[in-house]
């Protein structure tokens, strides 16, 4: 056979993921924070794009909420998402603006976040009290020192001989500013360990007697439960004993965690759930939580009249055209995320009328069979994105769940309603008779729920439950 050179044209199909397709990716799987930083950092590489704060945008153009009337309801035994409202008219581009833009703030008082007073740390709040224990300056300075020793807890664990070495002072003078430190409040700070933490605030209370002290060098026995023998080392009866670890319990382990270290973070839910009448069920976007984009076009529009050279002009049009692409993918985050809340909810009717207990198994391959999209699509709309339904605020990730089966051939059981069963029973069980997870198999097989020991235990740890054992311990103490 002779061999040679041979050219053939071939036709076949590939995916191609080019740069805007690629970041249309990453903008679906970021929560709403990150897309807001992310498209602060687009609009300070790009003249032609600007964010405006959603609060504002909501206050300035308020949608009105059509009639229960108008609204189709969710059935469960078929696919209604095409049945429901078709979304408001995106707002993620403005292609002209008319007229200036007005601020938000323009009123002076500003927004209400940036009214609030910031509540002092612990560190700033022990310094203001170490000022005016002492007016010996050296003294006053280490004592200061030691409040960067000092965990958020308000522990400061290090022995004095070792912050001594570290801060070139005497072991003396180390413990004489450990001991001015303790006189600040909250009672407790400074405290080596869990005992010293609370003997101080009994010794504030005029409580440290001697069998309290006996009762503070014993706590592994008191975390035992071990009543007889703390009877013994303390010389009190149970009664009396009862009533000293009833006093502990009064107190603070963790002094340092009446000041918040970090400021709390506001969850604003991607999704609202709302009853809209007798069984009609609205899923919308929370325009509050959705960054507005805007695309100066007028602005494009004047420099492309102006006179540009070659070079400038592409740059103008290039950036013209990243930001209303930017736009567009932003508004097709949107309706992406709505989409899969539709498919969602319309599985999941039994949990909007009857709460957790009431769910179903859902995998991704449910929700991209009934939307169409891919389940990697599916699964980046759903990460980090939570929704506020009648039952509280959940991420979207919540309605996914395996199926366990059922003993009597009924339906098969979602497996996070059947945590929430492991939770109820755990709750409800007697304090004298505390249940093993084997009773809890039996218990859950009485409701027809078919489920192994070894997925029970995994179930109760996941819920952040303790062990029989551990919780026989607690209830004895009366925690």
């Amino acid at each position: 056979m002779a061999l040679g050179l041979r050219l053939d044209l071939r036709q076949s199909q590939s995916l191609v993921l080019t740069p805007q397709l690629q970041q249309a990716i990453r903008l679906l799987q970021l929560s709403n924070q990150d897309l807001i930083g992310t498209l602060r950092t687009e609009t300070e590489e790009n003249p032609f794009l600007e964010i405006a704060e959603t609060a504002a945008v909501a206050k300035a153009t308020p949608t009105p909420v059509p009639e229960p009337a108008a609204q189709a309801p969710i059935r469960p035994e078929r696919d209604t998402a095409g049945d429901w409202d078709q979304p408001r008219p995106p707002r993620a581009h403005d292609q002209q603006l008319h007229g200036p833009r007005r601020d938000p703030d323009a009123s002076g008082q500003g927004s209400f976040e940036a009214r609030l007073s910031e509540a002092p740390s612990l560190r700033e709040e022990l310094r203001r009290q170490i000022g005016m224990l002492t007016a010996d300056p050296a003294l006053r300075q280490l004592a200061l020192d030691l409040c960067d020793w000092m965990d958020d807890e308000g522990y400061l664990r290090e022995p004095d001989a070792l912050i001594a070495e570290r801060t070139n002072a005497t072991v003396e003078r180390v413990a004489a500013a450990r001991a001015l430190l303790q006189r600040c409040e909250p009672t407790g700070i400074g405290a080596r360990d869990l005992a010293e933490c609370l003997a101080l605030q009994l010794a504030e209370r005029d409580r440290l007697d001697p069998a309290m002290r006996r009762l503070l060098d014993n706590l592994p026995l008191l975390a035992r439960a071990d009543w007889p023998a703390l009877q013994r080392l303390c010389g009190v009866d149970r009664e009396d004993l009862e009533e000293m670890v009833g006093e502990l319990k009064a107190l603070d382990p963790r002094p340092g965690h009446a000041f918040a270290s970090e400021p709390q973070v506001t969850l604003l839910p991607d999704v609202v759930v709302y009853r809209a009448g007798r069984d009609v069920w609205r899923i919308e976007l929370n325009p509050e939580a959705l960054p507005r984009l805007v695309v100066h076009g007028d602005y494009h529009a004047e420099l492309s009249r102006s006179g540009l050279d070659l070079r400038q002009r592409e740059f103008v049009n290039e950036r013209y055209q990243n930001a209303t692409w930017l736009a567009r993918a932003l508004d097709q985050r949107s309706r992406t995320i709505l989409k899969v809340s539709r498919a969602i909810f319309a599985r999941q009717r039994a949990f909007l009328d009857d709460g957790p207990r009431a769910l179903r198994p859902l995998v991704l391959r449910d929700i991209a069979t009934a939307t169409g999209l891919h389940e990697s699509t599916v699964s980046r709309a759903t990460s980090q994105k939570y929704v506020a339904t009648p039952h509280g605020t959940f991420p979207l990730k919540y309605f996914f769940s395996t199926a366990i089966a059922s003993n009597d051939g009924g339906a098969e059981h979602s497996a996070e309603a059947i945590r929430l069963q492991i939770k109820r029973l755990i709750q409800d069980e007697d304090p004298q008779a505390v249940l093993s997870d084997d009773q809890i198999v039996g218990r859950l097989e009485g409701l027809g729920i078919a489920i192994a020991r070894r997925t029970v235990a995994k179930y109760r740890e996941s819920l952040g439950i303790a062990s029989s054992t551990q919780r026989r311990r607690s209830k004895a103490l009366g925690r």
